[in-house]
């Protein structure tokens, strides 16, 4: 079981008070967006460049009421500086495993072969719109524990192959961004656009298989390559 903790890089900095609970988590992650003044630029980042490529778990999303709607919400917030997802990448990112140059492709054959061993069994997640964090737009998202348990899976895997492991488990906050900022822009424009839709209903999105990609940047979006497919547990 991994303990959530508080941690200053993590957004929310504090963890929900039921991270399984749908209402609670999107009424956390709400507040806490309700105290940022100033949306960042989310491609200003340090460490990327357009010729870094890194290994990354995630959970892809193809579920057709989930693309839909997020479709939906891009549309109404297009008046705002935003790079909208494709539908072909809506995703979870469970974490990074590493630079390409820093992890041998005998490495992550290794890693995926270990991660196959005892893989948790498939869940199903509630998608509840809509929120943001400093620099993107984002369902927020429940339970909490099945991810957390993958996560600290698939870490484990990391280890046990020779890789650092992922970042700790207890500062993981689960999400599924939607569109990225591409300038600075004040928080209360984006919360304004945002409210109408957290009407919107809840989306169920199952999870039945985690994929390990080479990730890479492209102006206005990530682009990755799928090295392995994991099917989780029936």
């Amino acid at each position: 079981m991994v303990i959530l903790e508080p941690h200053h890089r993590s957004f929310p900095p504090d963890p929900p008070a039921d991270p399984d609970d749908p209402d609670t988590v999107a009424a956390h992650e709400w507040t806490a967006f309700a105290g940022v003044r100033q949306m960042s630029n989310h491609w200003d980042r340090p460490g990327w460049t357009d010729r870094t490529r890194a290994y990354y778990w995630l959970l892809e999303f193809a579920t057709p009421a989930l693309i839909a709607q997020a479709q939906r919400c891009q549309a109404a917030l297009n008046p705002l500086p935003v790079d909208p997802i494709a539908p072909d990448g809506i995703h979870l990112t469970l974490g990074r495993v590493g630079l390409t140059e820093d992890v041998s492709a005998h490495q992550i054959a290794r890693l995926a072969a270990a991660a196959r061993d005892h893989i948790p069994r498939r869940f199903t997640l509630q998608a509840v719109p809509m929120t943001a964090s400093l620099g993107a737009i984002r369902y927020s998202v429940a339970p909490w524990s099945p991810v957390l348990e993958l996560h600290q899976h698939l870490s484990r895997a990391g280890e046990r192959s020779g890789i650092p492991p992922l970042s700790p488990g207890a500062h993981f906050r689960p999400h599924i961004g939607i569109g990225y900022m591409h300038r600075c822009v004040p928080a209360d424009q984006v919360r304004q656009a945002i409210e109408p839709l957290r009407q919107l209903p809840p989306v169920l999105a199952a999870v039945d298989r985690v994929h390990l990609v080479r990730m890479r940047r492209v102006p206005g979006a990530y682009q990755w390559d799928t090295i392995h497919t994991l099917a989780l547990e029936s």
